[in-house]
């Protein structure tokens, strides 16, 4: 028996970084993607090797978007760990002009066409949808592992039609809870800020996420995870009371820390 597990080793506007794998009945992961690269090499393999895995356990790296707490450290990677980096053709040639992603990106760069992409072929496959934020091109991603259909979708200040219908198929959710609407009015952000946040190309509410996860509930949809909370804005116990009541009380639903690693999630068997 398969299972399919997920982790995340920070979420938040100080990093992004996310794994999600097929693992052996045995424990081994035998194939694995990275979505985001927000952390460094070093800490990756740290906070990797505290669950059994290694960059052997992931296959490519999938980038939602060109701010710096999502390809701050993938210069890096693609210099020392030479996986795949997948991109769109618009979000690639944004990055290439950006100093982070360093003289090795090109090198890595793979084209992700619309539909979906074989990333693992036979095992795990990926397609990308757009989200509204203020970047040069922000993606969520819907990605199938030996059947397992999961949906990651963060930094976007409105859910657009093709993310919900892809949630709505989705076994697991990630989705952005980024500030509560009292307190980003009452906290140390200038209007101009605020403005941005609360703008269709800026964050999406607690409120707001949990309207979009009452749209997309169904039947099968087993997990939730609620990522990018706001240091200033937000806390795990707000994001958690606000979307607990538009779930079942089996879906599991999790507040991703913003600095430090979550655990390793079993998130279902195959």
């Amino acid at each position: 028996m398969k299972t399919i597990k997920f982790k995340s080793f920070s979420s938040g506007s100080c990093g992004n970084c996310y794994f999600i794998g097929i693992f052996h009945e045995n424990g081994k992961c035998e194939c694995g993607v990275l979505v985001d690269a927000g952390i460094s090499p070093r800490r990756l393999k740290k906070e990797m090797a505290a669950d059994g895995l290694d960059y052997s356990s992931f296959d490519g790296i999938l980038v939602t978007h060109d701010h710096f707490d999502h390809i701050r450290s993938l210069g890096s990677y693609c210099k020392h760990i030479r996986k795949p980096v997948w991109v769109t053709e618009k979000l690639g040639n944004a990055m290439e002009s950006h100093h982070i992603t360093g003289e090795y990106f090109h090198e890595c760069r793979h084209t992700l066409n619309e539909g979906w992409n074989e990333i693992v072929p036979g095992r795990i496959s990926a397609r990308y949808f757009a989200v509204p934020h203020d970047a040069a091109q922000t993606l969520g991603y819907a990605i199938v592992l030996d059947g397992y259909r999961f949906v990651i979708m963060t930094d976007m200040g409105e859910v657009p039609k093709e993310a919900m219908d892809l949630a709505k198929q989705a076994d697991t959710v990630v989705i952005e809870s980024n500030y509560d609407p009292e307190m980003l009015r009452n906290g140390p952000y200038p209007k101009e800020l605020q403005d941005r946040i609360r703008s269709s190309h800026g964050h999406l509410s607690n409120c707001q996420c949990a309207a979009a996860i009452a749209e997309f509930a169904h039947e099968g949809l087993r997990n939730v995870f609620l990522c990018h909370l706001s240091e200033h804005n937000n806390t795990p116990a707000l994001a958690h009371d606000c979307s607990r009541p538009v779930l079942e009380a089996s879906v599991r639903l999790v507040p991703l820390p913003r600095q430090s690693a979550s655990p390793l999630f079993l998130l279902g068997n195959q």
